[in-house]
């Protein structure tokens, strides 16, 4: 199926690895071209250098009130356009509401709440019709997930936002879409895995709670969110997907 994707233009943040970078990856194998950010510029440049010569990459920290400016201007300048972004960050600290910081919540919030609201303002001054916002969120927007309360607290905001700037924002024919991943074979979730003491253990249990039986791939949830991106997707808007191997129990 041809995406529509071919010399468009896409900012994608915390793609280094991942969830992030394989959205990039599938975004550039169907002909579009990108600007990756991580915190670290060698690793961004890297990432970038992997994905090949549609690929630029940019040191950026969401949480830098300069960022979001800068990512949208450097697309405009340095390829002429720009069609979408799909805003990734770093899960925030583990913890439960009594472990957890203020520090831990005021840096998550900097980062995951409010850089990525920065980011899709900064991206809908400039987009225009057929562009597309797209944030990378978790199933914490429809139900707490244990020893995650800082997500917890953060998505389902982060998702309100997103539905009120799809209002906002149709009229003038842009879109935002949300994408839920669940238990995507990622750094992050073995991370989250060890946090039990048995990381194959707590894999295996997690397996049996998934319908499908077993983790997506970083490969799957790229593909999903480079269709949400895409042109072929121009009548989504205001929705939460969940890539999740049928997790979610509720409709």
């Amino acid at each position: 199926m041809d995406l529509g994707l071919k010399d468009r233009v896409y900012i994608v943040t915390g793609a280094t690895r991942g969830l992030g970078n394989a959205t990039a990856r599938a975004l550039v194998d169907d002909g579009a071209k990108v600007i990756i950010t991580g915190r670290d510029e060698k690793r961004a440049e890297a990432a970038a250098t992997e994905l090949g010569p549609d690929a630029v990459g940019l040191a950026a920290d969401n949480a830098d009130p300069a960022a979001a400016q800068r990512l949208v201007e450097t697309a405009l300048e340095g390829l002429g356009r720009l069609d979408g972004i799909l805003i990734s960050v770093g899960g925030p600290a583990p913890g439960t509401a009594a472990d957890n910081t203020d520090a831990q919540w005021q840096s998550a919030f900097e980062s995951v709440f409010l850089g990525a609201v920065r980011l899709a303002r900064a991206a809908a001054t400039v987009l225009g019709e057929g562009g597309v916002i797209g944030f990378v969120l978790s199933g914490s927007v429809h139900e707490p997930i244990a020893g995650l309360t800082i997500s917890n607290g953060l998505r389902p905001g982060l998702a309100g936002f997103a539905k009120s700037l799809a209002d906002e924002l149709g009229p003038r024919g842009i879109r935002v879409v949300g994408v839920l991943p669940a238990r995507i074979d990622t750094d992050r979730v073995r991370e989250l895995d060890a946090l039990s003491g048995d990381a194959e253990a707590a894999r295996t249990a997690n397996e049996a709670a998934i319908p499908l039986r077993r983790y997506g791939t970083p490969e799957e949830f790229g593909r999903t969110a480079a269709f949400l991106l895409s042109p072929a997707a121009s009548y989504l808007t205001g929705i939460m997907f969940p890539v999740d191997g049928g997790s979610r129990r509720g409709f």
